[in-house]
C-alpha cells in the first residue's frame, strides 16, 4: 500500500494541471512569448535611418529600371505656310505710321517674311527656310490681328514675347439679341463708362487690354483674366449696375493679389 500512494498523488497533481491549462489555454504560452511593446517600437532616429538606408537601396536599383528618353528634337516646317489678315479701312493710316514697328520683330525675331497688299488691302506672312518654329507664323498673325483690332502696338507685341496671352472678340449683340438702334448705344455707352471710366476699371482689375469697336468687343490678356473680364462686360450689357460689377472686380483683384 505504500507504494501505491505516490502514484496517486502524481496523478492528482497531473489532473489539476491539465484543468488549468484548459481553461486558461494561453497562459503558458502568452508569458513565454510576452514582449513589451514599448521595447519593440525603434526610436524615431533609428526608424529615420531604417527608412534612409532603404531609399537607398532604392535608389540604387531604380536607374536600370527607369527608360531614358533622348531629348524632343524641333519640329521642321514641311513646305510653306501663310497667313493673310485683312486691314479695314480705318487702321490704314495707323499701319503705315507703325509699320517698321510691325514687321522689325517679325522678320527679326521670328525669322518671316511680311508684306501689305495694296490691292488685296491685306498684311500676308509668309514663312522661309530660315524660320525655326513652326509656330511663329500663328503668333505673327495673331499679333497682326491685335493691333488691327485697335490695339496699340505694344500691347499686341505681348503676343510673340508671352506665351499665354490670347485674343478674344465677340459682338454685344450676341450677349443680349434683343438690343437695335438707341439701346445697343446706351449698351456700349455703359460698358465703355464716362470718359471710359468704366473700361479702364474693368482692364486694371482684370489685368487685360479691351477695344471697342462699334459693337464689338477685342479683349486680350490670360485665359482666366479674359473670362472675368467679358463676364463684367456681359453684366453691364444685361443690365447690372456699374457699382455690383465693381464690387465684383474689386474682389476678384484682392483674390488675385493675395494670391501672388
Amino acid at each position: 500500500m505504500a507504494s501505491v500512494k505516490p502514484k496517486t498523488t502524481m496523478k492528482r497533481a497531473l489532473e489539476t494541471r491539465d484543468a488549468k491549462t484548459q481553461e486558461n489555454p494561453k497562459t503558458e504560452k502568452d508569458a513565454k512569448t510576452h514582449v513589451d511593446p514599448k521595447a519593440q517600437k525603434p526610436s524615431p532616429v533609428k526608424r529615420k535611418a531604417e527608412e534612409d538606408e532603404e531609399m537607398e537601396v532604392t535608389k540604387q536599383e531604380d536607374p536600370a529600371k527607369i527608360p531614358s528618353f533622348p531629348p524632343a528634337k524641333k519640329e521642321k516646317l514641311i513646305g510653306t505656310e501663310t497667313r493673310k489678315i485683312v486691314v479695314p479701312s480705318n487702321r490704314h493710316t495707323p499701319l503705315k505710321a507703325n509699320w517698321e514697328k510691325i514687321y522689325t520683330p517679325i522678320v527679326e525675331h521670328l525669322k518671316l517674311q511680311i508684306r501689305f497688299n495694296i490691292k488685296n488691302r491685306m498684311v500676308e506672312i509668309k514663312t522661309s527656310e530660315e524660320t525655326e518654329d513652326p509656330n511663329s507664323i500663328q503668333k505673327a498673325a495673331d499679333f497682326v490681328t491685335a493691333f488691327v483690332s485697335g490695339f496699340d502696338v505694344d500691347d499686341a507685341l505681348a503676343l510673340i514675347r508671352l506665351d499665354d496671352l490670347y485674343l478674344e472678340t465677340f459682338d454685344i449683340k450676341d450677349v443680349k439679341h434683343s438690343l437695335n438702334g438707341d439701346h445697343l448705344s446706351r449698351a456700349i455707352g455703359r460698358v465703355a463708362g464716362k470718359g471710359g471710366k468704366t473700361r479702364f476699371t474693368i482692364e486694371n482689375a482684370t489685368r487685360t487690354r479691351i477695344v471697342l469697336a462699334d459693337s464689338r468687343v477685342h479683349i486680350l490678356g490670360s485665359y482666366q483674366n479674359i473670362q472675368i473680364a467679358r463676364r463684367a462686360i456681359c453684366n453691364l450689357v444685361l443690365g447690372s449696375p456699374p457699382s455690383k460689377v465693381y464690387g465684383n472686380l474689386k474682389a476678384y483683384a484682392e483674390k488675385v493679389r493675395n494670391r501672388f
